[in-house]
C-alpha cells in the first residue's frame, strides 16, 4: 500500500510509469484522482467515500508484486508474460525471476527502477567491448539486449520528464 500511495503522489506530481502496464496503471490513477476530486466537493460523505477509496487502493496494492527493476501488477495470470512462457497461466502469482518486464503488458517502470536499468546498460557496454572474434554469434543477441535496456532507460526518462 505504501508504494502504491508513493507511486499515486508521484502520478499527481506529474512522474509518470513507463513500461507496458504504465497506460493501465496511469488509467487507474486518473480514476482515484478524479474520486479524490469529487469526495473533496462532496463534505456530507466523506467518511464512506474516503473508505472507497482506500478500498480501491488496497484492492490495487493487493496485486502488486516488487521486482529489483520493476512492478508487476498481477491482474490477469493469463496476460502475465512470465506464466505464458512457462506455460502455466492459471498460477496465483507471477514468477518474478522470470520476468521479462519490457515486454510484459503488467509491467511498469518507475524512476526508482532507474539504477537499476543504468547499471545493467553499463554492464552490456563492457561485456559487449570484451566480446572476442570467437564469439560473434554472442555480439548481436547482447546488443539487442543492450538496445532494449536502453529503451527502457529512455522510457523512465521520458516519464519523469515532465516534472
Amino acid at each position: 500500500m505504501e508504494i502504491l500511495v508513493e507511486e499515486f503522489e508521484n502520478f499527481q506530481d506529474g512522474i509518470m510509469p513507463a513500461g507496458r502496464g504504465a497506460t493501465e496503471l496511469v488509467t487507474f490513477f486518473e480514476y482515484i484522482d478524479e474520486l479524490v476530486k469529487e469526495h473533496a466537493e462532496d463534505e456530507t460523505n466523506v467518511l464512506m467515500n474516503d473508505t472507497e477509496i482506500l478500498g480501491l487502493m488496497r484492492k490495487r496494492a493487493s496485486i502488486l508484486h516488487v521486482g529489483l527493476a520493476n512492478y508487476c501488477w498481477f491482474a490477469e495470470p493469463s496476460r502475465a508474460l512470465c506464466l505464458i512462457l512457462a506455460g502455466s497461466t492459471d498460477a496465483d502469482q507471477p514468477l518474478i525471476g522470470m520476468c521479462d518486464s519490457a515486454r510484459c503488458p503488467q509491467a511498469t517502470h518507475h524512476q526508482r527502477h532507474r539504477p537499476v536499468w543504468a547499471e545493467h546498460e553499463r554492464k552490456q557496454k563492457v561485456f559487449l567491448g570484451q566480446l572476442g572474434v570467437t564469439r560473434k554469434l554472442e555480439g548481436p543477441r547482447q546488443q539487442a539486449e543492450l538496445e532494449r535496456t536502453q529503451r527502457v532507460l529512455a522510457e523512465i526518462d521520458a516519464a519523469g520528464a515532465d516534472t
